[in-house]
């Protein structure tokens, strides 16, 4: 499988108290760069997370954004906070104790006494553990969302390599014809310069510069290249930067095919070749 760089999944979790949001989203990167957004609260829970994120993903500029929003009064249950009520209650007898001829607390004291209504706050160990779960969930749906893109790549990649090869099957057919051709005119040349009818040196001199420009040993290696392309992104896995190596061998060679061509055809098929080749190294920037 090959994977994008590029990625976006986010996910939501209710809380007794809160309502937890993660979100992570990347862009192609050299190496893994992962950044943290948490709010204050939650910023001892980074070291666990940073360690489930590391573990799943290899390469790209990550963020994961963790938040939570406490819910309004409207939202939250309409109930009597056990532990507050119990605090005020023993409260309460030890005041009467000491005066007792006190006030007693009215219902209505009781309900607006801060805290009295409402869902208890989440711990931090209830939260870490939300976290953790509501992040690993996050992970599975954005390597799934990475996957998607990156056999789009694949099948662009593989759709240039199609097209260069159709171009380099035009080359092949013609080099005798196109050898023969030079052979031709640098004798005639050759003639003329040395003013001589030296034929044996002269097939020398043309056999020696025929031979610089033949462009089978290019050719070979363009078509090894191609099938070791296709094995790679068969393989799958993290293979961004051996394709891009790839691109790399694809270009020296392209570059060698136009600077060795002496007919106008082959010079088209090395320049199409070398825009199909950083076609494709843009694409493999976005590869894991």
């Amino acid at each position: 499988m090959i994977y994008s760089m590029t990625g976006f999944a986010s996910a939501t979790r209710e809380l007794p108290a809160a309502v937890l949001n993660v979100e992570l989203r990347s862009v192609n990167h050299r190496y893994l760069d992962l950044q943290f957004r948490l709010p204050d609260e939650l910023r001892a829970l980074e070291p666990g997370l940073r360690e489930l994120i590391t573990g799943k993903l290899n390469r790209g500029k990550i963020e994961c954004r963790i938040g939570f929003n406490a819910l309004s009064a409207a939202q939250k249950p309409v109930e009597l906070n056990n532990e507050v009520l119990n605090q005020l209650k023993a409260l309460s007898e030890k005041l009467r104790l000491a005066w007792p001829d006190i006030k007693e607390l009215t219902a209505a004291d009781i309900l607006r006494w801060p805290g009295m209504l409402g869902a208890e706050a989440v711990s931090l160990d209830e939260m870490r553990a939300a976290c953790q779960e509501t992040l690993t969930r996050v992970i599975e749906d954005f390597t799934a969302s990475r996957a998607r893109e990156g056999e789009k790549l694949k099948a662009v990649l593989l759709d240039r390599v199609a097209q260069m090869e159709v171009r380099m099957a035009v080359v092949a057919p013609r080099m005798p014809q196109v050898l023969a051709a030079y052979r031709e005119k640098l004798t005639l040349r050759l003639r003329e310069a040395m003013a001589a009818d030296d034929d044996e040196r002269i097939r020398q001199e043309v056999t020696l510069f025929a031979n610089r420009v033949d462009v089978d040993e290019e050719l070979s290696r363009l078509t090894a290249h191609f099938s070791e392309i296709r094995r790679i992104l068969d393989k799958g896995g993290a293979v961004g930067k051996r394709l891009d190596f790839m691109m790399q061998e694809l270009n020296r060679e392209a570059n060698t095919l136009g600077s060795k061509s002496v007919d106008a055809d082959v010079t088209k098929v090395a320049l199409d070749l070398k825009l199909l080749i950083e076609q494709m190294r843009e694409q493999i920037q976005n590869i894991e």
